[in-house]
């Protein structure tokens, strides 16, 4: 497999010298292409931080994040955000979903913001929510919809622009164990047979046997890695 991104002593510290903490330190690791990785960890151990690092969202206070081998960590803001939009996609555990906006529209201003307007654009959202299963729910508001229906929305809202990196954060985190492992087949199934390469970060143990790799996480850094 070829490596798609990397990551190089790379930490993060909030606060000044008095309440300086440290939520991630001196943090290694390599992903490939078409993996789906788990770092998995309690809460407030760091995993949402490093994610946010490896997304272009915060900065890190040293080391380095790499894209393709491109250092991609000291970049200035406009080129980030060009990378964010057209080769990551983000899953939240809270949805994110505009409420006054049908499923259907969710997905279009996602595909609006990179340039996809109009037909092309109702027509991709169309296709991208049958894909995700929920062709008859074009019409329907957020709250209308089951969490796991939410969370179908957010996922294909994310693969919108045909990314190759989706980051996940906690996205089984609001479900049930058996939709849970729906989300997560689902995120699965799009490394596999899409060939994205998928990072989520979690506390939720369950979905642990869809992951390629399993990182544990806590008090900021690698405690084990497991294949």
């Amino acid at each position: 497999m070829n490596e798609l991104i990397r990551v190089r002593n790379l930490s993060k510290e909030f606060g000044n010298k008095n309440t300086r903490v440290f939520a991630v330190k001196d943090v290694s690791m390599q992903i490939n292409e078409g993996e789906v990785i788990m770092i998995l960890g309690p809460s407030g151990s760091g995993k949402t931080t490093l994610l946010s690092m490896i997304g272009c969202i915060l900065t890190p206070t040293s080391g380095q994040v790499y894209l393709n081998k491109r250092e991609i960590s000291g970049l200035p803001d406009k080129q980030l955000s060009a990378i964010r939009k057209k080769q990551i996609g983000f899953v939240f555990q809270g949805f994110n979903l505009l409420k006054s906006l049908t499923v259907q529209e969710n997905v279009e201003v996602a595909l609006n913001l990179n340039g996809t307007n109009g037909k092309e654009a109702k027509a991709k959202a169309k296709e991208l929510l049958t894909e995700v299963g929920l062709g008859e729910r074009l019409g329907f508001y957020p709250a209308e919809l089951s969490g796991g229906e939410k969370q179908r929305v957010s996922i294909a809202r994310a693969i919108a622009n045909d990314p190759k990196i989706i980051l996940a954060d906690e996205p089984t985190g609001n479900l049930d164990s058996k939709t849970g492992q729906k989300i997560g087949s689902l995120l699965r199934d799009l490394a596999k047979n899409d060939k994205k390469t998928v990072v989520i970060v979690t506390h939720d143990n369950r979905i642990e046997n869809l992951a390629d790799r399993i990182i544990h996480f806590e008090d900021g850094i690698i405690q084990s890695e497991n294949r």
